[in-house]
């Protein structure tokens, strides 16, 4: 491994661990996760000039408006998403580095990501391509579409918050699929977890959320 992805000081491998720790400590409890989060260097998914903030517990600015999410959402949405059972197709909305589809392509057979921003999609392709992860499919498409041709998918996870859930994205599930997506205006915003069942849709709520709005369009 490059020791650009091994990291040195406030990027090195031991404050991947301490960062684990602090994950433990707000209640994140899926080992499987914490440790892909200690093997996955968040470093090299923002500018270098913030490298050494990589691993506080914070979003992080990657351009464009967007932001790189706090490691404990990251970890909290990837938990509820697999905490029913392995997922094997996992559409992921809302592409931004590459940082949560790189923590979803170690912990699922596939991930189908779709990015509105064809500048943030380039980068995390090239992010992705350094790790070496390949299970991933990329498009560049409004998030509200869904990537319809690969459905239905087993888990769908949303990087940004509608103020309702699109009925797109609930027909994309497959039979006992999973949905973790934050929903509500900015300033108030809670994230769900939607379960396909037999009968229709069980839609759990589970905290207070803060995410970019959930835009139409691409760019």
């Amino acid at each position: 491994m490059s020791q650009r992805l091994l990291g040195i000081g406030m990027t090195s491998r031991r404050t991947r661990e301490r960062m684990a720790k602090r994950l433990q400590e707000q209640g994140i409890r899926d080992n499987r996760v914490l440790n892909v989060m200690i093997d996955t260097p968040r470093h090299i998914f923002v500018d270098e000039a913030l490298a050494s903030r990589s691993y506080e517990d914070t979003a992080l600015p990657i351009g464009h408006n967007q932001t790189i999410s706090q490691p404990y959402i990251v970890a909290r949405m990837t938990e509820l998403l697999l905490e029913k059972g392995p997922l094997h197709k996992v559409l992921e909305i809302g592409t931004g580095c590459g940082y949560q589809t790189a923590i979803l392509a170690q912990m699922v057979d596939k991930v189908y990501t779709v990015e509105r921003l064809e500048p943030l999609l380039k980068k995390a392709k090239d992010h992705l391509w350094e790790l070496k992860l390949k299970n991933v499919s990329f498009r560049h498409s409004d998030g509200g579409w869904g990537w319809p041709e690969y459905a239905p998918f087993d888990g769908i996870l949303a990087a940004a918050a509608p103020q309702e859930i699109p009925e797109t994205l609930l027909q994309q599930m497959a039979p006992g699929g999973v949905m973790v997506i934050p929903v509500g205006k900015e300033s108030v915003q809670e994230l769900h977890r939607v379960t396909r069942t037999g009968q229709g849709f069980e839609d759990e709520v589970m905290e207070r959320v803060s995410f970019v709005p959930f835009l139409s369009g691409k760019g």
